[in-house]
């Protein structure tokens, strides 16, 4: 693939992911042929912050576990009202690396 285009998505989604998948990333994305570049273009990701602010918000009805795709984490604390608490406050420092860790597992369906 073109290594112009692979940059420029490099640059508008890294906040989606890991700093150190990066690089990874790139590589993979760089040695696929162009035909699959229009449907990773418009993969849609999810917004680590947007899930921090939700996290604090509405983080022990699990909303947060929702929105990211964590259906079943997402039930156990909406029945537990989010661990007695203590799960809601692990989550606010969790939430972003788990968003992050689910955006990583759409694109590799795409890349592999």
């Amino acid at each position: 693939m073109d290594a112009q285009k692979v940059d420029m998505f490099i640059m508008s989604n890294t906040k989606f992911f890991e700093a150190h998948q990066i690089m990874a990333i790139r590589e993979r994305l760089l040695t696929m042929d162009d035909s699959k570049w229009h449907m990773i273009s418009t993969v849609q990701f999810k917004d680590p912050t947007t899930s921090l602010i939700v996290s604090l918000l509405g983080g022990s009805l699990g909303i947060d576990r929702f929105i990211i795709g964590d259906t079943g984490l997402g039930v156990g604390k909406l029945l537990t009202c989010g661990g007695f608490g203590i799960w809601t406050i692990i989550d606010w420092f969790m939430i972003q690396g788990a968003t992050r860790e689910k955006n990583m597992q759409k694109l590799q369906q795409f890349l592999y």
